[in-house]
């Protein structure tokens, strides 16, 4: 593949995280509890990461749960969510938008059980989409080729380095 060129170090993705945290907080501000959906992998490493930090903040208790997809083909299984979010505000956090493709299919088992509200948080976002999915949360905007790709790596719960191929 090319070379890797670092975007974004443990100390930046830290401060990157603790914006988007209040950021969070502040379009949640009247909650008591929120619903994060994590996909599966670097995603769900962020959301719990989120998590931590805006109950540190905040006064939200928020409960984290797992969005199984599969990234390369989202339309091999349906995605799972772990539990239901009826109800409840919710969280689609992954750590990067690219095409939009994975945020848009992961969309499909929240309607099932509807929240009362959507949004999405990535911690990098590329500028080329295929899939009309903005992020609402955006802790880094890369403008990158197609050719390129972003690759956040994740150590135990600790998200250390982004990085562009």
């Amino acid at each position: 593949m090319g070379n890797k060129v670092l975007i974004l170090d443990q100390e930046r993705i830290s401060r990157k995280l603790q914006r988007m945290a209040f950021q969070i907080w502040e379009r949640h501000s009247q909650e008591q509890e929120l619903f994060f959906a994590g996909i599966a992998g670097a995603g769900l490493t962020l959301a719990r990461d989120l998590a931590r930090r805006l109950e540190s903040i905040s006064p939200i208790k928020v409960q984290v749960e797992t969005l199984t997809i599969n990234k390369r083909d989202p339309l091999q299984s349906r995605p799972e969510l772990s539990r239901t979010c009826a109800g409840k505000p919710l969280v689609l956090i992954d750590d990067v938008a690219n095409s939009g493709k994975t945020l848009l299919h992961a969309l499909r088992p929240l309607l099932d059980a509807p929240p009362s509200s959507i949004m999405v948080a990535v911690l990098v976002d590329r500028k080329h989409k295929s899939f009309p999915i903005t992020p609402d949360i955006v802790g880094h905007s890369v403008a990158t080729t197609l050719q390129e790709h972003i690759e956040v790596v994740c150590e135990g719960e600790d998200i250390t380095a982004a990085y562009l191929q």
